[in-house]
């Protein structure tokens, strides 16, 4: 494909998710039915998809358009990105149809109009006031920070090597990757990262994937030999896999949707692990030396990640993950064991899913205390995440 014939795959593409529909679903429809596109077609067509989600503002801002489009959005990246779009925008070779004079006009009036700064740094007005009270004097760098692409992290597997060996491993399969100085066996992929999946160091549990701040927290836990640890919202189990790598006595995953632990067990094999996994009957009167409760939230922390839910959501969805987060704590507190350790997570850089929770559950629930709590931002190099770690009785870290 030529890439103006790639503009106009992202802008039908990027039509479908303004109609309603999740980037994800939106690009893996497009493919299906483009089945001639390569897999290097496809992996241009996504970052530019991704790229126009993740700047959905200043792009239409910048394309001068009344309206919101895919097509606005792309003539809008094109111009932000210092190409012109009368030069793309010209009908051959399976690319968009020419500029119209509106479109010429309004690009024309936008190059020069000042630009609000919640435009410009791409962030929806309701949740700003949200955000700076969470981040202060770093709002408008971390939300600049939000309309990059993300790094791709690493976590090294102790169990299968070190972290030079892992290096090693993966250069041998054209993959560069440099260690990450702040956590002890994360490495920083710097070259080919869509060539890790067939790596032979990630086939055979040499490395994971997982970000950099989840990686910090799980290596700040309290673990030692002999703990018995559940993940109580595993998901996929990344954390999981983490903390049974420290050796620990046992690690139980669980998740209120059973579906989306299905390829952890392959996972546990491959990195050399044991994790057992149990319904909420299984739990029942189960009691853990730590608990980790990853809650759903709004992902504010990863919209480099699914720029797509940085306008999905709404103050109605994020009171009720407020809810919900809520609830997860009183369910997850109550498995851990006297003495024992209560670890809250979320990928949100929001006050209002992260200490306000820590402080209503202090102060509905006595006999708690909080030991710590952490927000990393983009600004340290991974993802936004929150993790706080609580004890039950007299325990310290």
């Amino acid at each position: 494909m030529t890439p103006e014939a790639r503009i106009a795959a992202a802008i039908d593409i990027l039509d479908r998710v303004i109609g309603g529909m999740a980037a994800e679903p939106a690009l893996t429809g497009w493919a299906r039915s483009h089945r001639f596109a390569g897999a290097r077609d496809r992996a241009a067509i996504r970052d530019l998809v991704f790229d126009a989600l993740r700047r959905r503002r200043s792009c239409l801002a910048r394309s001068g358009a009344a309206a919101e489009t895919g097509r606005a959005l792309m003539i809008g990246h094109v111009a932000a990105s210092g190409g012109d779009p009368a030069a793309v925008f010209t009908g051959a070779g399976y690319g968009p149809p020419p500029l119209d004079a509106d479109e010429r006009a309004g690009l024309a009036a936008a190059a020069g109009a000042a630009v609000p700064e919640l435009v410009a740094l791409d962030c929806p007005d309701w949740i700003a006031p949200a955000l700076r009270r969470a981040l202060g004097a770093d709002f408008a760098a971390v939300l600049a920070r939000l309309r990059e692409r993300a790094p791709v992290f690493l976590r090294v597997n102790p169990r299968r090597g070190t972290v030079p060996e892992a290096a090693t491993a993966l250069a041998a399969d054209g993959i560069g990757a440099a260690p990450a100085e702040s956590v002890s066996f994360a490495l920083e992929v710097t070259e080919n990262a869509q060539k890790i999946r067939h790596s032979r160091a990630y086939l055979e549990g040499l490395v994971e994937l997982q970000d950099l701040s989840p990686q910090a927290a799980v290596a700040a836990l309290p673990l030692r030999p002999g703990m018995r640890v559940l993940d109580y919202c595993a998901g996929g189990g990344g954390k999981a896999l983490a903390v049974a790598a420290r050796g620990v006595a046992e690690v139980v995953a669980h998740d209120a949707d059973p579906g989306r632990m299905v390829d952890l067990p392959a996972r546990a094999a491959r990195a050399g692990v044991r994790i057992a996994t149990a319904t909420p009957a299984a739990l029942a009167g189960r009691r853990f030396d730590l608990v980790l409760a990853d809650v759903p939230c709004s992902g504010t922390g990863t919209w480099r990640r699914m720029p797509d839910a940085k306008w999905r959501l709404t103050p109605a969805r994020l009171e009720e993950l407020r809810r919900l987060q809520a609830a997860i704590l009183d369910r997850a507190s109550g498995h851990v064991a006297p003495e024992g350790y209560l670890a809250y997570m979320t990928c949100s850089l929001l006050g209002e899913e992260n200490r306000d929770r820590i402080d209503g559950f202090l102060g509905r629930t006595p006999g708690w205390r909080l030991l710590g709590d952490r927000l990393f931002t983009p600004l340290s190099g991974g993802d936004g995440f929150y993790s706080a770690l609580l004890t039950r009785g007299s325990g310290a870290a």
